[in-house]
């Protein structure tokens, strides 16, 4: 069969290997494919590997001999599932494959927040610390994280990892999902949706993107969250309304925000949030970690062999 790979550099920039892939047939990679050329490039192929391009109903009804489109991500909102069902193509993903480097970018973020690490690093090599009168300074409020609250939104794989680190930090944890796991965990506490936003100390966003979850965070729910809170955003861009996160950075309804994500990607020049109080945007770089990215790209590997072998695993249509 042939495979053909539209966007094989985010997963793999250089560091890593193709050849597991490369062996299971005749294998085409791509660093990028722009919309109007994945046509063309997969024309020929029955099985596709993809990120973050988007197969509408039209993309699948122009390839006839598409058999297998493979997901190398946990989501796959970028494919029209209904069309793939309707053209008889498996689809599937890859689930939990960055659950601890995505835990670990959650306090990347805290602790750039309460610590401001870059910011002091900055002025000492600009000479403040050299000519400063006494033998510390600082110019934020730092924080201490223990006795704390942390409040997660959806306590699947990456949830549970960050209450587990927050727990290390001696923080509180408490949580809200809508499939609350069992047993329930005995170090946390489920509260619902309006406690959850007043009480927590941080906030960290760790739920998929649907209907009811879209701009879940907005004007309201910010209002209700102390001053001192800090918003952290790992998840989805669209969980969270910009311009209301902008508002309540800049009159101080909120203390800061880590966002690794945005409502568009790549985002505009000058988007707004730029121009925000205490708000920290990183490139959708939590899930990148070269351990991340080897255990994403095994998993795509064996998800393709158990399609040529007939028992297909990880399919979302």
């Amino acid at each position: 069969m042939k495979i053909v790979n539209i966007e094989g550099f985010t997963i793999n920039p250089g560091d890593l290997s193709w050849d597991a892939l490369t062996l299971l047939g005749d294998c085409a990679i791509y660093e990028r494919t722009p919309a109007d050329q994945i046509v063309a490039r997969c024309h020929d192929a029955e099985i596709v590997l993809t990120n973050k391009a988007i197969f509408s109903a039209e993309v699948f009804a122009q390839l006839p001999r598409l058999q297998y489109l493979g997901v190398m991500a946990t989501g796959y909102n970028v494919i029209d599932i209904e069309a793939a069902r309707a053209h008889g193509v498996v689809v599937t993903n890859v689930p939990a494959y960055g659950t601890q480097s995505v835990a670990q970018m959650v306090f990347a973020h805290i602790l750039n927040l309460t610590q401001r690490v870059a910011h002091h690093h900055q002025t000492v090599i600009q000479g403040r610390w050299a000519k400063a009168p006494d033998f510390c300074y600082w110019d934020f409020p730092l924080v201490e994280l223990q006795g704390l609250t942390m409040g997660i939104l959806g306590l699947g794989n990456i949830g549970s990892a960050v209450a587990n680190i927050a727990h290390g930090f001696g923080m509180k944890v408490i949580f809200h999902t809508p499939h609350p796991p069992s047993p329930l965990p005995d170090t946390s506490q489920s509260v619902d949706l309006e406690t959850l936003f007043r009480e927590g100390d941080v906030l960290s966003l760790h739920c998929p993107l649907t209907d009811e979850t879209h701009h879940i965070v907005n004007a309201v729910r910010l209002a209700m969250m102390k001053p001192t809170a800090f918003l952290i955003n790992t998840s989805r861009g669209p969980l969270i309304d910009e311009t209301a996160l902008l508002a309540a950075l800049n009159s101080g309804k909120i203390a800061g925000a880590g966002l690794d994500v945005l409502e568009v990607e790549p985002p505009v020049n000058n988007h707004l949030l730029y121009h925000a109080k205490n708000c920290f945007i990183t490139p959708h770089i939590g899930w990148a970690t070269r351990a991340a990215r080897q255990r994403l790209l095994d998993t795509v590997v064996e998800n393709v062999k158990a399609f040529l072998t007939g028992n297909p695993k990880n399919i979302v249509s």
